[in-house]
């Protein structure tokens, strides 16, 4: 994949997320840190405690149950939205070029729904991998492959 100059190449799932410069060309790219963004990752019981409910037939006697909010799952959604507007935020104020979004199927759905307009027009490449744990210089040479 062809990083531009000064390009930002965003890593990222739904906890942590690396906003990298190519400080380097389109043939020797050297990502640089620009920002990193985390979550915090709390128990179960610390985001919710609700059990699930349960909702009573209208027509007899009969229950049924709720299913069980996620709520790991909403505050991933929470980060990536955050995320996408700082993105949206970077693209306006011109800041970068172009994107290239690195992340795993699921937080790349997410993201997609959360883009502006602007963003989707700076996105130059997309990379369904997680690679939000590797080493900088490793993500280099995964992208450039």
């Amino acid at each position: 994949m062809k990083i531009d100059s000064g390009a930002w190449v965003v890593v990222c799932d739904g906890a942590k997320a690396l906003v990298l410069q190519n400080a380097g060309n389109r043939k020797t790219p050297s990502l640089k840190t620009k920002e990193v963004y985390e979550q915090d990752d709390p128990k179960t019981s610390d985001i919710g405690t609700d059990k699930p409910g349960r909702s009573f037939n209208s027509m007899s006697n009969g229950r049924s149950a709720m299913e069980q909010t996620d709520w790991h799952d909403q505050s991933e959604q929470r980060f990536l939205a955050k995320l996408a507007v700082r993105l949206d935020k970077a693209v306006l104020g011109g800041e970068m070029p172009s994107l290239i979004v690195v992340a795993p199927p699921r937080a790349i759905g997410v993201l997609r729904k959360e883009f502006s307009k602007h963003v989707r027009q700076a996105i130059t490449g997309e990379v369904e991998k997680d690679y939000v744990k590797m080493p900088i210089d490793e993500i280099e040479r995964h992208l450039a492959d």
